[in-house]
């Protein structure tokens, strides 16, 4: 099927196949009408503007893991792109659509969601809301008494507890597709909850004990959204709302998915515009700060970009960190960079950090630069290790030219 007969024929796209190619093709421009999801106001603040400063891009010069190389504008094509935008000072250098997409489209983040829940992290950290050090059960009672009992909200944003979890993406057995499941954003059997996901944190075991070395696994985020509840004192769409969304100047508003209880599939459900999600790349690129307020701390961005020798060794005792097969992220952050408060940081020196999920979804913030990159794209596979890497190439490519 072509994809403009997905279009066409959005009733052949149903609750089982609508991540899979060629449906995700529609489906992610569309999330809402297959899961139910929350609005996020954008509130009645003032409008973070992005000036226009176009650049040619099109000819920058990409080196591909094949040893050949092309041109970014041959590389948007062939990857799947459904938006593109670059940022530079503030302003847009570059911009392009595709696959139907426009900029008032909202387009699942997937992963990069992750980061926005960093980012509300922060703000309520900021706000003496939220304790980093305290128990996570401190926050979710209904988690006393599990496999989370000794896991601080810091070993959710660092990604460092001891939680069994496969975030096997090709295997329909494995833990995230479970979560998928429980999430519903894909049928359940009779036997699996129909409570939504809390049931399933509960359920978890340990591999190892809290705090002895970095593994990335999606359902941390997910219960860091319960956390993030409970500290902001309302459900998750309107924590962010109030702390992120309103206050960034946002020209939309956003979606989250919610499970069958109503809790946030944080881990990867939220749906923004690219000139939005590019708002909040630059909000990281100026340190938190938009037009003189300070919106995240600076100090919280900071130690994101930093981290401390604690977080950057249990990083680097990862097993992942040494094998080929570890996700590309983690790849590009060897070996000097680090995971810290939801985001992947590459290069602590120059403070570029990235947010990345699957299916080719990625914010880019090269603080030194003043560059932010925004990707959106429906990739045939959750995870191609080869185009995440030229994407990453890709991006650095912008950089230098824009630079």
């Amino acid at each position: 099927m072509t994809t403009e007969e997905v279009s066409a024929a959005p009733q052949s796209i149903t609750l089982a196949n609508w991540q899979l190619p060629p449906f995700n093709r529609w489906a992610f421009q569309r999330v809402r009408q297959f899961v139910p999801s929350a609005r996020v106001d954008r509130g009645e603040g003032p409008l973070l503007e992005l000036p226009s400063d176009p650049r040619n891009l099109d000819g920058v010069r990409v080196p591909l893991q094949s040893g050949a190389r092309t041109t970014l504008a041959a590389f948007l094509g062939r990857s799947c792109t459904d938006g593109f935008i670059a940022l530079r000072h503030g302003r847009i250098a570059a911009e392009r659509y595709d696959n139907g997409m426009t900029a008032r489209t909202p387009h699942l983040l997937e992963s990069v969601s992750k980061s926005l829940c960093g980012a509300i992290a922060g703000v309520l950290a900021g706000e003496g809301a939220l304790e980093t050090d305290a128990p996570v059960a401190a926050y979710v009672p209904e988690l006393d008494g599990t496999s989370f009992d000794g896991a601080t909200v810091r070993h959710l944003l660092d990604m460092t507890t001891g939680t069994l979890f496969s975030e096997e993406y090709e295997d329909p057995d494995s833990d995230v597709r479970a979560v998928e499941r429980a999430a519903g954003w894909a049928p359940a059997s009779r036997n699996e909850h129909d409570a939504g996901v809390l049931p399933l944190m509960r359920g978890l075991a340990n591999s190892r004990a809290h705090g002895e070395r970095f593994e990335y696994r999606s359902v941390l985020t997910d219960v860091l959204a319960l956390v993030l509840e409970r500290a902001g004192g309302a459900r998750f769409a309107e924590v962010m709302s109030r702390r992120l969304w309103a206050p960034l100047g946002v020209e939309n508003d956003a979606e989250i998915t919610v499970d069958r209880m109503g809790a946030p599939i944080a881990d990867g459900g939220i749906s923004v515009t690219l000139r939005d999600l590019a708002r909040v790349g630059q909000l990281y690129a100026q340190s938190g700060c938009v037009d003189g307020r300070q919106v995240v701390p600076a100090a919280w961005v900071q130690d994101t970009r930093v981290a401390t020798s604690q977080c950057r060794s249990l990083f680097h005792a990862s097993p992942q960190s040494s094998e080929a097969l570890c996700s590309p992220a983690e790849q590009a952050c060897q070996p000097l960079g680090h995971y810290r408060n939801q985001w992947w940081v590459l290069e602590p020196d120059r403070g570029v950090l990235l947010a990345a999920g699957i299916y080719g979804q990625y914010l880019y913030v090269d603080m030194t630069a003043d560059v932010v990159i925004a990707k959106m794209s429906s990739l045939p596979e959750p995870l191609d290790i080869e185009v995440s890497a030229d994407t990453l190439a890709a991006f650095s490519a912008v950089v230098a030219a824009l630079g």
